[in-house]
């Protein structure tokens, strides 16, 4: 018998909302967090709008001089963390810090870090005395996670994740696996981003990935709809707290579901283009529905990748019919990345919140701005209003640049 694993805690800071309870009224009231970006000048760039991080103060959650020793990337993970570990209740003066760990991932990691520190650079003559001895440290993907369990003392397993769009997601499921194995009673895991900077968007335009609907920034991130374009960038941090379920218990933790299952495939096949018919995300999906021990019957919804690119969304319609089938119709499809854009590193987890309080309320939240069926993606999307359903399962995927496909299983917890 495998150890089972719940969610005991849950924190967010997102493009529409600093906090789980705003993220998740604005999410199933379809509201959108893509506007203008503020943070740079965009007169020469393709992309001119992007869902940045409104009103986000790290001094809110930090002292001023660790904010200054910390990219944007970590002050989000800090602050989704400091949430998720007041819903859990988690005492770490009353844990046993070497069975709690941290792994938490960001795709990129300190990118606002490095344009600064080579701006001071090259500005001042190239003259190295000009750059931060904080500037690696700050840099780093794997500091928020360090910096995490710094915070909270937490001694036990502790590393970062980087598989570009599943970062979160693999740290979600190795997060899992420690539990299971029993490495770890408690594991603080999710993902933070924040890449909305001019090599940022001027890298992911370079490669024509990104949407370029300038006139009408809000509508421009249309996941599975005729007239996508491309994605809309975001930034954030989420972080759940997952503990093993008699732990849980033991100490009168609320839960809000199980984590029963996971799949982790590669494609092999191209950098960036997702393997045809999304064959390397079906197999995850396959994989993570036989780990949970159900059947395709037993998923009620799949929080989808769906990243309003041509190739992702028809691919991943395809992937998902088949693996289900006639049954594929049926199921209830969504993606939030139409209201918070796409968090790269942070999607899987952020995702995966969503989709945990798809269960816990019973509401879909929905695919804003479609307008226009494609006959490529021809699934039952959840489209511009929430859904209310009775939900006991939700399969929430992700896929990465490099081939990376990652699928979860969410259940109604049942003792």
């Amino acid at each position: 018998m495998k150890r089972r694993v719940v969610v005991t805690g849950i924190g967010v800071v997102s493009p529409i909302g600093l906090n789980v309870s705003d993220f998740w009224t604005n999410l199933i009231n379809g509201k959108s967090g893509v506007d203008n970006i503020t943070y740079f000048d965009t007169t020469n760039f393709d992309t001119k709008f992007a869902a940045e991080l409104k009103g986000f103060d790290p001094l809110n959650y930090m002292d001023r001089k660790l904010s200054q020793r910390v990219d944007p990337f970590t002050q989000y993970a800090l602050a989704a963390t400091e949430e998720a570990m007041k819903d859990s209740g988690i005492v770490p003066e009353k844990t046993d810090l070497e069975r709690a760990g941290v792994v938490y991932g960001s795709g990129i990691g300190g990118m606002w870090t490095y344009h600064n520190q080579q701006t001071n650079l090259y500005k001042r003559d190239g003259n190295p005395d000009r750059v931060s001895p904080f500037f690696i440290p700050m840099l780093i993907a794997d500091i928020a996670a360090g910096r995490i369990s710094m915070k909270y003392g937490f001694k036990g397993p502790n590393y970062a994740t980087i598989s570009a769009c599943t970062t979160s997601a693999h740290s979600i499921a190795d997060s899992v696996m420690l539990i299971e194995r029993g490495d770890a009673d408690i594991m603080i895991t999710g993902g933070s981003e924040a890449v909305i900077c001019p090599m940022g968007v001027a890298g992911f335009n370079a490669m024509k990935a990104l949407s370029t609907r300038n006139d009408a920034p809000q509508k421009a991130s249309r996941p599975f709809e005729k007239n996508r374009d491309g994605f809309v960038m975001g930034e954030g941090g989420a972080t759940l707290v997952l503990e093993e379920f008699e732990f849980a218990k033991a100490r009168g933790a609320k839960i809000y579901a199980e984590i029963t299952g996971f799949g982790l495939t590669a494609d092999a096949f191209h950098i960036t283009e997702p393997a045809p018919e999304g064959e390397g995300v079906g197999r995850a999906i396959k994989l993570a529905i036989k780990n949970s021990g159900l059947t395709i019957n037993d998923i009620d919804v799949i929080n989808a990748h769906g990243t309003s690119t041509y190739y992702n969304d028809k691919n991943e319609s395809l992937a998902i019919k088949n693996i289900f089938g006639e049954k594929a119709y049926q199921i209830p499809v969504h993606s939030i990345k139409s209201m918070i854009g796409h968090l790269l590193g942070a999607a899987g987890a952020i995702e995966a919140i969503a989709a945990i309080l798809t269960i816990k309320d019973g509401i879909i939240p929905p695919t804003i701005n479609y307008e226009e069926k494609d006959p490529e993606c021809d699934l039952n999307y959840v489209v511009n209003t929430a859904m209310k359903k009775d939900v006991r399962t939700v399969l929430s995927e992700n896929s990465g640049f490099g081939g990376h496909n990652t699928a979860i299983v969410f259940k109604k917890f049942e003792e």
